[in-house]
């Protein structure tokens, strides 16, 4: 019988690590990521960030505090990162408000979530306060009025053998999660259920 490539015959073994810049090494123990630290003495700090930063937004948008501490935990230096976030800015990579006014056009059709919500949310993504006020400004009562109406209904069609107090309150419940006020909860409550 010959040797085929499936029983890994004949396939050379894969190279090993050469420097320290082919991987990192954690207190730990050896790490399979491949890219180096930004301590490294052979690694140019703002080389390295750029391309921490650039594979950050390949994957989804971030906010600056985002990027800014995903260069953290790499080490990249403040200067080497503030450089390149600085012209990223300028070049249009990283836009807080648009980021802001995106992640709260996206969450509240996907998830139906509160004003209150989304502030916390774009809040824990470091966002400032300036652009998230400006992003939540197109989020008025009717919006979030309609958000809550409709996980209701979605959350109805879901226990339509339940007794009504059972769903009230998990309906209530549910809304409460999202962030939405009483005041809208018990309207919701009181049109959806009356039905």
């Amino acid at each position: 019988m010959t040797p085929s490539l499936g029983d890994g015959a004949g396939v050379p073994p894969a190279p090993l690590a050469s420097s320290t810049t082919d991987a990192v090494q954690p207190a730990g123990g050896p790490s399979t990521d491949p890219r180096p630290l930004a301590d490294d003495p052979a690694a140019d700090p703002e080389a390295v960030a750029r391309s921490i930063a650039l594979r950050q937004l390949a994957a989804a948008a971030r906010s600056r505090s985002e990027l800014q501490s995903a260069l953290n935990r790499r080490r990249v230096p403040n200067d080497a990162a503030d450089r390149v976030l600085d012209g990223f800015e300028d070049v249009g990579l990283i836009d807080d408000w648009r980021f802001a006014r995106d992640w709260v056009e996206s969450r509240q059709a996907r998830r139906h979530l509160s004003r209150s919500a989304l502030r916390q949310e774009l809040q824990a993504k470091g966002v400032a306060r300036d652009h998230i006020d400006l992003a939540l400004e197109n989020v008025g009562r009717d919006k979030e009025l309609r958000a809550a109406r409709t996980l209701a209904g979605k959350k109805l069609r879901t226990m339509a053998d339940l007794p009504r107090e059972v769903q009230q309150r998990r309906i209530a419940g549910a809304l409460a999660r999202r962030g939405f006020g009483s005041d809208i909860v018990g309207r919701v409550l009181a049109d959806l259920l009356s039905n």
